[in-house]
């Protein structure tokens, strides 16, 4: 046992140290980077937004694929969309100062065209299985696209080791933590036994997840829309409440994001470089754009030819970032300036301290936003682990991972996950890397077709490649 606690330490600390050291400036710089390029490359298609917003509300009748595109979206914000938006805006704010705000909106912004250069090539290089299925993502573009084999086992190892931890006992716990706060929900509340919590997780997670990709997407159109409502329309009134604070919380989100004077009204004082650092980062984490997990199950879209699935995928960053993390981080700084005592020293007792000043309605509104955030993770990040194990280990190993799968979703809400969220943060970066590579070296092929598809206004044509069938 003594043994055991001595290796404890140093392991713990040496993967929190590579975990700092994955997330810091050289990967902020290749992902953001990668985005500025993209942008540039693609002739600007954030554009075309407004279209892309259209087409994901469109079903594309007589194409191929296992899901709608809106249900392959809704399932990607349902990743997507969790505790980095809400408490994670905080965490920004908290380390980097009022102005991380903006740099995580810009992050957001520029990375729509990275998610929709993921999404394009998830379409271009999916493959179908002997019974239909279509499955796709970065392993497929390195391999198809690159023949780059043994990078893309090695994003499918880093993915399933993400999965488990990010996306599935980290998530668990957030919820159980949540509901077990004695007081949360107001005098009398006792809190909830973290092994009922994780109990009624697991079998939620196991009533959908068994059924496959359908069911994840069907679930998740029903449930995003309900929570995305939900949490904007909350933050807006909140924002109403705090109508006089708002003209004032602009400027100093916008001021404080290039001046290197302290932020003043309550806050922490923080530099331009921490305010550029920690809200990329944050909008970089939060978004996924660039990391390679949402083209997994844009790969399933039924579309008609990649860019228009590519178009629809890019739609997932702009409301992940712009809107929703844009709303909490206007929610958090007009609200420390209307009660600058307020602490800012942990970003998830800020998030909850700043929600709880608004009378009624506060409190409720972030509880409700974060069970069905985390809890819609776990769902959407199922399909994504389960195709990067299937992709190493074959078809075989579906339904073990699926038991694998909601087990831990039991055990992550009773565990310290100090050590697996680091490991999973780290795997979360590692990602990064072989998707960067399929997007930087095929970025021609995006361009070829984007110019074909989306410049020369032939977005209705249907697409005569077909996707090959592989033996699995």
């Amino acid at each position: 046992m003594l043994c055991s606690s001595l290796l404890h330490v140093p392991i713990a600390d040496l993967v929190d140290t590579l975990s700092g050291a994955l997330w810091g400036w050289p990967t902020i710089i290749l992902l953001f980077g990668t985005h500025l390029y993209l942008t540039a490359v693609l002739k600007f298609p954030q554009r075309k937004l407004f279209k892309a917003i259209k087409l994901s509300f469109t079903k594309d009748e007589g194409a191929s694929g296992d899901v709608s595109q809106f249900g392959a979206l809704a399932t990607s914000l349902a990743a997507t969309i969790g505790t980095g938006n809400i408490i994670g805006v905080a965490t920004a704010i908290t380390l980097g100062g009022p102005g991380a705000v903006l740099w995580c909106w810009m992050a957001g912004f520029f990375g729509i065209a990275t998610k929709y250069s993921e999404g394009f090539l998830a379409i271009k290089y999916r493959v179908k299985t002997p019974d239909g299925t279509m499955i796709g993502g970065p392993m497929y573009a390195l391999e198809r696209g690159l023949k780059m084999k043994w990078l893309a086992v090695l994003f499918c190892v880093f993915t399933g080791i993400a999965a488990f931890g990010i996306g599935n006992s980290v998530q668990s716990n957030a919820i159980a933590s949540l509901l077990a706060q004695p007081g949360l929900l107001g005098e009398g509340y006792t809190g909830i036994s973290t092994q009922i919590t994780g109990l009624v997780v697991s079998v939620l997670v196991a009533l959908v997840i068994i059924f496959g990709v359908k069911a994840i997407a069907r679930v998740c159109e029903a449930l995003v829309p309900f929570m995305a409502i939900f949490y904007v329309v909350g933050c807006v009134a909140i924002l109403i409440i705090n109508w006089e604070f708002l003209g004032p919380a602009l400027n100093l989100i916008i001021d404080s994001a290039f001046s290197p004077q302290a932020a003043g009204g309550g806050f922490l004082g923080g530099t331009v470089m921490m305010a550029a650092r920690f809200g990329i980062a944050r909008g970089l984490f939060s978004n996924e754009s660039g990391l390679g997990s949402a083209p997994i199950v844009a790969a399933a879209a039924q579309t008609r030819n990649p860019v228009r699935q590519a178009m629809v995928s890019s739609t997932a960053t702009f409301w992940d970032t712009v809107v929703v993390c844009a709303l909490t981080g206007l929610v958090i700084v007009s609200t420390i300036i209307a009660y600058p005592e307020i602490s800012q020293n942990d970003g998830a007792q800020l998030t909850h301290l700043a929600f709880a000043k608004i009378p009624y309605i506060g409190t409720p509104i972030l509880v409700v936003g974060l069970i069905t955030f985390t809890f819609s993770t776990i769902l959407g990040w199922s399909y994504y682990g389960e195709k990067a194990i299937q992709y190493i280990a074959g078809r075989k190993t579906i339904y073990v991972f699926r038991a694998l799968w909601i087990v831990a979703a039991y055990l992550g809400a009773n565990l310290d996950l100090a050590l697996v969220w680091s490991l999973a943060d780290c795997a979360n970066a590692l990602m990064a890397f072989p998707n960067l590579v399929s997007l930087l070296l095929l970025s021609g092929v995006i361009v070829k077709e984007t110019n074909k598809y989306l410049w020369g206004n032939r977005l209705d044509e249907y697409s005569n490649e077909e996707p090959p069938v592989i033996e699995d």
